[in-house]
């Protein structure tokens, strides 16, 4: 029988005792290690050699969708399950975009759990009770071409593009500049921006755009 290698990824050592306990009713599956934050989240994967990552997203160091991001690209082998609180569409779709093979929050009993680990490694992609509706509903409107597809459909194209800047650093000046827009057009923007987002600083818009996947920047 196939032993699953389970790392997890949780800075709450009670919900990882917890967690730990309930995988041990499986015979098949073995935690090999537990991470309190994302970048170590990664390290231990790799080193251990897990087959699954139990990853919450709320985790210090980096979010657990930069932590997903990356095992996706040094690890594309290692399966991601989404194990959160966050119950919403902006967290479910930014975490599948990011790589993770299977969404479930925080509740789950451990049969679902324990089942769900198996699927996602058997290569299945295995979304939680209701979250499944949701995502057909997404695709649904993405095969339509409908904004509600991308992130932040709560935002006009225009506005995307705009926060996407924003996430890459520039100034509003450079926006404008950018859009060939004026400076008042992009100020209205970005003001719209923060409000639907209901975030009141500028860093506070950059990280969730970042968390969303805009606003990559360059290392060249």
């Amino acid at each position: 029988m196939m032993t699953i290698r389970v790392l997890i990824a949780d800075d709450h050592p009670v919900f990882r005792r917890g967690l730990r306990a309930a995988l041990g009713a499986a015979a098949d599956i073995e935690v090999a290690g537990e991470a309190v934050d994302g970048p170590s989240a990664v390290t231990a994967a790799v080193e251990l050699a897990v087959d699954v990552v139990l990853m919450d997203l709320h985790v210090p160091g980096t979010t657990g969708i930069d932590a997903t991001r990356e095992l996706a690209l040094r690890a594309p082998g290692v399966a991601v399950l989404v194990l959160t609180m966050l119950d919403n569409d902006e967290s479910l779709f930014t975490a599948m975009r990011a790589g993770a093979r299977g969404y479930l929050v925080k509740g789950a009993d451990e049969a679902r759990i324990i089942r769900s680990i198996r699927a996602v490694v058997a290569g299945d992609l295995l979304l939680g009770p209701g979250v499944a509706e949701r995502a057909l509903a997404y695709f649904a409107r993405s095969a339509s071409g409908h904004r509600a597809a991308r992130p932040f459909p709560e935002l006009t194209d225009r506005e995307v593009e705009v926060l996407e800047l924003i996430a890459e650093g520039l100034p509003n000046n450079a926006i404008a500049l950018r859009l060939h827009l004026s400076a008042k057009t992009v100020r209205n923007h970005v003001s719209a921006v923060f409000a639907k987002l209901h975030v009141e600083h500028r860093s506070e818009a950059i990280v969730r755009a970042r968390r969303a996947g805009l606003g990559k920047v360059s290392l060249e």
